[in-house]
C-alpha cells in the first residue's frame, strides 16, 4: 500500500512537472502570436519567469527525492533555451576595441521621474555628462521650458533635437536625440497613436557613412497609480481571493488592450526597417514590452539584440518594485558589432534605468 501511495505521489508531482513545461514552453513562444489577434494570450510571455522559477522547484524536488525524474525540468529548460537565453542571457564582458561608439537610451520620465531628486533635470543632465556617450536617445525628452534644456545639452552636444508628439492638457511626451554626430535630417515614422512615437534620425558619422538611429517611444500599458498599487497588493498577498480575481481580469484586459494597440505601432517600425536596410542601423527605446514579447521578436528581425547578444542577466530596466521586465532595448544592423550592453541600475533618477551599449563597425568588404 505505501509503495503504491509513493509511485502515485511520484506520478503526480512528474505530471505536473510536465504542464509546467509545456506552459512554460508556451510562455517562452508566445511572443510569435500577434496582439491584434490574440491579445489575451500574447501576454502570456509576461509569466515565463514565473514557470522558470516553478521548473527548477520541480528540480531540486527531483535531485532530493527521485534523481531519476530529473531529466524532466532539465529537457524542459533545454527545450526552452531560445526564450531563456532571451530573457536572461549570460555573457562575459569583453574587451572594447578601437572605434568602438557609445549609445546610451533612456526614458527620463520628463526629468521628474523620480521625486528623491529636487533637481531632476540637473540630476540626469551631469549623469550624460559624465557617461561621454556619443548619442544619447531619450524618451519622454519633453518639458515645459524646452529653451532652457536645449542650452543646457548644447553645452555637451553639438547636434540636439526633440520631437514633441503631444503637449496638451491630457499629455506631453516626445523623444530627443543628443550627439556629436551630425543630424543630416530626421523623419517621423508615422504610426495611429494619441501621445507615443518613433523617429528615425540620419546622421554623419566619422567615416562618411549616413548612420540610422531610430529612437522609440511605444504604447505605454496604461496602468494607473490605484492598478499599480493593486497589483503590488495582489503580490504580497494582502487582497482578498475573490478580489485577487477581479482585479487580475481587469489588469489582464488592460495589458491586451495595450499590446493590441502597440502592434501596429510595431509594424509600422518594422516596415520602415525592412525598407532602409541599406543603412547602418541603431534601433532603440522604450518599447514598453518585455523581451519575451511580439514588440521585441518583430522589431529584432533582421537585427541583433544588444543585450541578448553582450549582457548579463534579466536586464530590469523598468524599477518600479514588483514590475521585473526588461522594456527598454538596444539593437543594431549587422553592420555593427556589439559589446557589454547593460542596464545601469545606480542611476535612478526616472522610473526606467539607461541602457547603454558600444558598438564597433565592421569592415566593409
Amino acid at each position: 500500500m505505501i509503495k503504491q501511495l509513493k509511485t502515485f505521489t511520484v506520478n503526480l508531482v512528474a505530471g505536473a512537472n510536465i504542464a509546467t513545461v509545456i506552459l512554460m514552453l508556451c510562455a517562452g513562444f508566445s511572443d510569435r502570436l500577434n496582439p491584434a489577434e490574440y491579445p489575451l494570450l500574447s501576454c502570456f510571455g509576461m509569466a515565463f519567469p514565473i514557470f522558470l522559477v516553478v521548473n527548477l522547484l520541480f528540480l531540486f524536488f527531483w535531485l532530493t527525492f527521485k534523481w531519476s525524474k530529473a531529466w524532466i525540468p532539465i529537457l524542459g529548460y533545454a527545450l526552452a533555451y531560445v526564450p531563456i537565453s532571451i530573457y536572461m542571457p549570460v555573457n562575459m564582458r569583453q574587451d572594447l576595441p578601437e572605434g568602438t561608439i557609445k549609445l546610451l537610451s533612456y526614458n527620463v520620465c520628463q526629468y521628474g521621474g523620480n521625486h528623491k531628486y529636487e533637481q531632476g533635470f540637473d540630476t540626469v543632465y551631469n549623469y550624460l555628462k559624465r557617461q561621454n556617450a556619443d548619442i544619447v536617445c531619450i524618451q519622454e525628452d519633453a518639458d515645459t521650458w524646452r529653451r532652457f534644456v536645449m542650452q543646457r545639452y548644447a553645452k555637451i552636444y553639438p547636434y540636439n533635437d526633440t520631437t514633441i508628439f503631444r503637449n496638451d492638457r491630457e499629455g506631453l511626451n516626445g523623444v530627443g536625440i543628443h550627439t556629436r554626430f551630425p543630424i543630416i535630417r530626421k523623419e517621423r515614422i508615422w504610426y495611429k497613436s494619441a501621445a507615443n512615437g518613433s523617429v528615425a534620425y540620419y546622421l554623419k558619422m566619422d567615416n562618411g557613412d549616413t548612420l540610422l538611429v531610430i529612437n522609440n517611444h511605444l504604447e505605454g500599458t496604461h496602468l494607473s497609480k490605484e492598478d499599480r498599487a493593486n497589483y503590488k497588493r495582489m503580490l504580497r498577498g494582502k487582497m482578498e481571493r475573490d478580489t485577487v480575481k477581479e482585479e487580475s481580469m481587469l489588469l489582464l484586459d488592460k495589458l491586451a488592450t495595450a499590446a493590441a494597440k502597440r502592434a501596429s505601432e510595431v509594424d509600422t517600425v518594422h516596415k520602415y526597417i525592412e525598407t532602409h536596410r541599406q543603412y547602418p542601423m541603431i534601433v532603440c527605446g522604450d518599447f514598453n514590452d518585455n523581451p519575451i514579447s511580439y514588440s521585441r521578436r518583430t522589431i529584432a528581425q533582421g537585427l541583433t539584440d544588444c543585450f541578448v547578444k553582450t549582457g548579463k542577466g534579466i536586464g530590469l530596466s523598468y524599477n518600479q518594485k514588483g514590475f521585473f521586465v526588461r522594456i527598454d532595448h538596444i539593437l543594431c544592423s549587422e553592420h555593427f558589432q556589439p559589446f557589454n550592453c547593460q542596464i545601469d541600475d545606480e542611476m535612478d533618477a526616472s522610473d526606467h534605468y539607461p541602457i547603454l551599449c558600444w558598438l564597433k563597425m565592421q569592415e566593409k568588404h
